[in-house]
C-alpha cells in the first residue's frame, strides 16, 4: 500500500493489535485502541498492565491491523516499532479524550469525561515510533493483468 492508503486504512480500522516482547523472550499480544498524531500511531492503557511493562523493559514492538473475509479481500499493515510512554497525567488524559473521541459518535458524555480524567493518572500514553512497516492489499491482486 501507499502512504495514502496506509493513512485511509488507519482512520478506518478500529482496533490495531501490538505485540511486546515478555520477560521470557515469547510474544504478549493484545488488542488496543488508537488514534494517529502527526503520523504517530498512539494508544492508552493502565501504567500496570503487562504490555507496559513489556515497554519499560525492551520498547520493540509490532502493532498489525488487518481486514477481509476471503483471500482476495485480505489487506493489511504491520509496523515494526519503538514505543515512547508519556506518563504526565493531564497529556495522558487529553490523548485518552481523543481516543474516545474517535470510538463514540457525537459529544462525549460529561459521565465519560469524568471517567477518563479520573483514570488518567493510573494510565499512560504510548506513541509507537515506526521504524518500518510492510503492507499487503490482495484486493490488487485480482486487477493484476
Amino acid at each position: 500500500m501507499s502512504d495514502v492508503e496506509v493513512a485511509d486504512f488507519l482512520h478506518e480500522q478500529r482496533t490495531l493489535i501490538c505485540a511486546t516482547i515478555g520477560r521470557d523472550g515469547a510474544p504478549h499480544v493484545m488488542p488496543l485502541w488508537f488514534v494517529v498524531r502527526d503520523g504517530d500511531i498512539w494508544a492508552w492503557t493502565y501504567a500496570s498492565s503487562q504490555k507496559v511493562r513489556n515497554l519499560e523493559r525492551d520498547p520493540r514492538a509490532t502493532l498489525t491491523l488487518e481486514d477481509g473475509e476471503t483471500y482476495e479481500e485480505l489487506r493489511g499493515v504491520m509496523f515494526a516499532t519503538e514505543a515512547e510512554i508519556e506518563r504526565d497525567p493531564d497529556f495522558v488524559a487529553a490523548l485518552g479524550l481523543a481516543v474516545y473521541e474517535r470510538y463514540i459518535d457525537g459529544e462525549l458524555p460529561a459521565q465519560v469525561r469524568a471517567s477518563i480524567a479520573k483514570q488518567a493518572p493510573k494510565r499512560v500514553a504510548i506513541r509507537f515510533v515506526e521504524q518500518n512497516r510492510a503492507s499487503w492489499d490482495h484486493r490488487k491482486l485480482a486487477a493484476a493483468p
